[in-house]
Parts: C-alpha cells; structure tokens; sequence
C-alpha cells in the first residue's frame, strides 16, 4: 500500500477529507505534519492514531534550515507522496528539489498564484474559476498541473462561490493523489 504524508496549517478539512476516503483504503497516511501549534487539523491525526508534528517556522533562523528540518521528519516516515493540504508555507528547493509533494491551489493555475487566489478569481473576468492540484516545484504554485476542476461564477455570490471552491478541492485533491499513486505502480 502507498505511503503519503500530509502537511496542513489549520482546520485541517481537506486531511480529514482524505483520511476519511483513502487512509486504510487505497493508502496509508502514514504521517502528518503542521507548522502550526494551535492548528486543528492535530485532533484529526490523534483521533485516527496517525504519527504527527509540529514544526514552528519561528524556531528556526531561515526558510532554508524550516525546510531542511521538515524534509528530515518526513524521510523518517518515507512517504511515496507529500500532500500540501493547505499548508501555508512558500517552500524553498531545500523542500522542492528532495521531496515528492503535490499542492491544492483554490485557483485555475496558472491564474492567481499564492495568497486570497479565491478572492481574486472570483473578482477576476471569467465565467468560471475552480481548483488546482499541481506538482510542487520551487516555483510558486508553479509546477505541472495534475488536474483541475471547474465552478462556474454565473448568479453565485462570493459566499457560495467560495463554499462551492471548498467541496471540489477536497475531491479534487483526492482524485490528484489517487491519478499520482496510480502513475506510481
């Protein structure tokens, strides 16, 4: 069975979601790992007996040595695929050049990288927006795209849109992690 990790920042929604559809299933989680103490996602690993960590960015003097630690955890665990589940760091080659990692991005790449990219793509003057889910590389939310799933904005609000955006990421990131394993064997 697989190996994946997973790397989350808060509520933790989108590991839930995919320890919910695929952990013991079609893979095993096999470690978590957040950057935030206070980030809720940590219940859900306790709940299911999944190893986790916390690695605080304000322990360490630049991006570079957080990443180095972070790479050095995850080797421990040797995952066949790093999850980026709404984890809120700009990662450095020391991370991208060593780990296999795909990211959810809650835009159609290559429109609005990094921060508020639902904001900015429903603002923006297309009919439709939606989610990424892309190879990380040291670019940001740069690296090929695995797949992508489409909302149309036609006669939603910004609150329904952005609820719509938040149920097809979490397809959409199970599905990228199900076509990469796949690839995989």
């Amino acid at each position: 069975m697989n190996k994946i990790a997973v790397l989350f920042s808060g509520k933790g929604t989108n590991f839930a979601h995919i320890v919910k559809t695929l952990h013991q299933k079609e893979c095993e989680v096999v470690f978590a790992l957040t950057n935030n103490p206070e980030a809720e996602g940590i219940a859900i690993a306790q709940e299911h007996g999944i190893p986790y960590g916390v690695v605080e960015p304000k322990n360490f003097d630049s991006r570079e040595a957080y990443d180095a630690t972070v790479v050095e955890t995850l080797k421990r665990y040797n995952p066949d695929l790093t999850v980026l589940a709404g984890f809120m760091r700009i990662l450095t080659p020391v991370f991208t050049e060593q780990v296999k990692a795909i990211n959810l991005h809650p835009s159609l790449l290559p429109r609005h990288k990094g921060l508020k990219a639902i904001e900015k793509s429903y603002e923006d003057v297309y009919d439709e927006g939606g989610v990424s889910v892309h190879m990380v590389s040291s670019e940001l939310d740069g690296g090929e795209v695995i797949l992508q799933k489409i909302v149309s904005k036609q006669s939603l609000d910004f609150e329904a849109y952005d609820s719509k955006i938040r149920t097809i990421e979490k397809e959409a990131l199970v599905a990228a992690i199900q076509k990469v394993l796949k690839e995989e064997n």
